[in-house]
């Protein structure tokens, strides 16, 4: 495979992990203000009214942040035991285990268990790929590859506003269903992505499996297996490695000390990047748009 065509695939892997991602992110915002998802999930009123109540909105809301946190904290442990590829795989299926729990559960504990599960998935993967991607791509575009992951996590947060505008007037719960059910359409273009990608061959060479590792990595740079190129990349990808069993193994600990390669201010960094970036408050936008946009008396609040 020549660098082009690994560009242009890893390019759409890329894309549709970060579009999972965000689509998970913002459908949901417009989702809850849909009449027949308020009458599925909401409770009855003294006056005959069915309502939304704050706590069953958070409820909603925010379970899919904890199986996020959990799923992108197992992730590094699931890629170092089955491998970059079935490790997304893995957490793609959790996925579609909440995407199917949301779709076809009409009670509130169903819905909230399936967005655990769709955090799990999302969490998962949004550890794994950019680090799978890292990995397989060639120095010349692992950056532009790397970064795609992030642009189209926005892109999925625009296409979620439009499922959702486009559904929101159908009578029967459809109108939730559909941008609910849509995902696993997306789930299978990672898992797709990932049948015709090879593994990652530092996690090969890891395992002592110097003879896949060479093959991944022919594939990757599209050279033969005895060219210079994939030589060159299978000493260097070898020594780094050695270099870090030198070291010794690392634990969580590590994360916190400074040490050669200041591990502990690379660390503090990407959380003051993520926590600022909070700060802005866009979750919210993404979470309570609508309902801010509704209750302030916006006639298209979605």
């Amino acid at each position: 495979m020549g660098l082009p065509a690994l560009a242009v695939i890893l390019g759409a892997f890329a894309s549709f992990s970060g579009f999972l991602f965000g689509y998970d992110t913002g459908y949901i915002s417009g989702c809850k203000e849909m009449e027949s998802f308020i009458r599925t999930f909401g409770t009855l009123q003294s006056d005959g009214s069915v309502l939304l109540g704050s706590g069953r909105d958070s409820l909603v809301t925010s379970i899919l942040s904890v199986g996020t946190c959990l799923g992108a904290l197992c992730g590094s442990i699931v890629g170092d035991r089955i491998g970059r590829r079935f490790g997304i795989v893995f957490y793609i299926c959790l996925f579609f285990i909440g995407v199917a729990c949301q779709t076809g559960c009409k009670s509130l504990a169903g819905f909230a268990i399936g967005r655990v599960f769709a955090g799990l998935g999302v969490g998962g993967t949004s550890c794994l790929v950019p680090l799978y991607q890292a990995e397989c791509s060639p120095k010349s575009i692992r950056g532009l590859v790397v970064s795609a992951y992030q642009f189209f996590v926005t892109v999925g947060l625009l296409v979620a506003a439009c499922v959702v505008n486009a559904t929101k007037d159908r009578p029967d719960n459809s109108a939730y269903e559909i941008p609910i059910g849509i995902q696993f359409v997306w789930g299978a273009l990672i898992i797709g992505g990932m049948c015709l990608l090879p593994e990652s061959p530092r996690w090969l060479l890891s395992r002592d499996d110097h003879v896949k590792a060479k093959q991944s990595l022919s594939k990757l740079l599209g050279q033969p297996e005895d060219s210079q190129a994939v030589t060159t990349e299978f000493a260097e990808i070898a020594a780094n490695l050695e270099h870090e069993r030198s070291v010794g193994k690392a634990t969580w600990a590590d994360c916190f000390k400074y040490g050669e390669g200041k591990t502990r201010l690379r660390i503090f960094t990407g959380m003051a990047l993520q926590a600022l970036q909070q700060l802005t408050g866009v979750n919210f936008i993404f979470y309570y748009g609508t309902s801010f946009f509704a209750n302030s008396g916006i006639s298209n609040p979605s």
